[in-house]
């Protein structure tokens, strides 16, 4: 006997669920008394000829991209406005999206730049007070095809295990064999430069007036005014990250993915900021190219792509993860503190920390050879230095539990600094928030930018932290 929910295989070749498409007369007529709207098929193809059904729950149409996974418990409206998903499908593995509904003030960017949403169920009718608009109006609105339905736990798990490739949704062509050929036809993320096609097309300015008045009831404004002149390298930058650095401080400065460096150091600011951004490091030679002239001439910080961008620019090695890390859970050894932060993620490429030079021995504990699962030092309780022939002394400061991949690292010999994950919080926790104080400690000049306590700071700027 089969067990339940266990998906079946067709001599078409498409893996099939007991789903809405295929149910009874008798569960089409309470259906019909549901809110659910009337059941589309749609099909997802994946490059190695994995095939789900499901029905459609967005806009109709097709679209193809690499397949994802996130596995954040809420805050979908932020995945799907984040522009590091650019080129991608991303499949939700919580089992209900869309309950809470679409707060517009919520979004990460103007539209959604991802190609497909996949989840297991849809909710057609939110139930929350900030709700505007229910989540599948939103995606019909913005043209994202979606498909509801799909047993994700074995999607996941199939991704898993063959690693990322390339993925076909569609709710206009039904044939398996006819979507498999197409997908196959499709570009692939590598190699493409998709930070071009997310970031700003010019200058602009982000300062308090900016900050989401819905947001009052949860986070407190700009603290004490705008003290620092910070330039944004917009290579896909989440709207929140940029709101972040208002609220410790900055006044804020967006400028294009490819902006010449002597335009920014014109601008005289007190530090640079690379944002996250979407894709493979390796063909956004337009911003790490500037990076490599900004380094050692005024504090720079990088998150996620931007940390991928400091690494391009001292010279490190990019690697291509077997399916990425993305979701609000991971967690990663600060090897500086000790603590271990539960973090947001969205990248699915990583520096080779040991392509960024030799180790040296007397800065890491007395270590002379490296390792390539990083977790060693987290075990060893060291932060290991290597010398890099471009910027001198970089220290590895964070480390990912999950797979020993590098999370963070320090230039010694000049102001810099940079983490792979978010630390924005949206979504996602609040232990990465010192970060943002950290920056503010950097262009401050102080050698101990980064050590901060994170238990105490993770909270700072949260009304939901403050003592009656």
């Amino acid at each position: 006997m089969r067990a339940a929910g266990e998906a079946l295989r067709h001599p078409s070749g498409c893996r099939e669920e007991r789903m809405l498409t295929n149910v009874s007369e008798i569960s089409d007529k309470l259906l019909r008394g549901t809110t659910k709207p009337a059941p589309a098929p749609a099909l997802l193809m994946l490059e190695d000829g994995t095939c789900f059904s499901g029905t459609s729950c967005g806009a109709t149409g097709e679209t193809f991209g690499e397949i994802c996974f996130n596995t954040s418990l809420e805050g979908y409206l932020e995945v799907l406005t984040d522009p590091s998903y650019a080129g991608q499908i991303v499949t939700m593995t919580y089992p209900q999206i869309g309950n809470y509904g679409v707060n517009p003030e919520d979004a990460q960017s103007a539209r959604p730049a991802l190609r497909g949403i996949v989840v297991r169920d849809l909710c057609a009718t939110p139930s929350n007070w900030r709700s505007a608009k229910g989540l599948p109006r939103f995606l019909a609105e913005n043209g994202i095809v979606a498909i509801e339905g799909v047993d994700t736990r074995a999607l996941v798990r199939h991704v898993r295990e063959a690693g990322a490739m390339r993925a076909g949704l569609s709710t206009v062509t039904h044939d398996p064999q006819a979507l498999l050929q197409k997908v196959r036809e499709s570009e692939s993320i590598v190699g493409v430069n998709l930070a071009a096609t997310v970031s700003c097309d010019k200058a602009r300015s982000v300062g308090e007036g900016d900050l989401p008045q819905s947001h009052a009831f949860a986070v407190t404004s700009a603290s004490d005014g705008a003290r620092y002149k910070v330039v944004a390298y917009d290579c896909g930058v989440k709207d929140s990250i940029l709101h972040n650095l208002v609220r410790c401080g900055c006044d804020v400065t967006a400028v294009p993915w490819d902006t010449p460096a002597d335009d920014v150091l014109a601008l005289n600011p007190d530090g640079v900021f690379l944002s996250n951004g979407p894709g493979d490091p390796e063909a956004v030679a337009g911003t790490y190219s500037q990076v490599e002239k900004l380094l050692g001439r005024v504090p720079v910080f990088g998150i996620c792509l931007g940390h991928q961008m400091m690494g391009k620019a001292a010279g490190a090695q990019i690697e291509k993860l077997k399916y990425g890390h993305r979701g609000g859970n991971h967690p990663v050894a600060n090897l500086r503190t000790g603590r271990v932060e539960i973090t947001a993620q969205n990248h699915g490429f990583g520096i080779l920390f040991p392509s960024l030079g030799p180790l040296v021995p007397e800065l890491s504990g007395g270590f002379k050879g490296h390792e390539d699962d990083l977790r060693f030092w987290s075990r060893a309780g060291i932060a290991p230095v290597v010398d890099n022939p471009r910027f001198g002394r970089v220290q590895l400061t964070h480390v990912n539990l999950n797979d020993g991949t590098a999370e963070g690292m320090a230039f010694l010999d000049i102001p810099a600094f940079s983490v792979q994950y978010h630390p924005e919080a949206s979504p996602g926790p609040t232990d990465a928030h010192y970060l943002f104080t950290a920056f503010r400690r950097l262009m401050d000049g102080r050698d101990d930018f980064l050590d901060i306590d994170i238990a105490q700071d993770r909270l700072a700027g949260w009304k939901f932290g403050e003592v009656a």
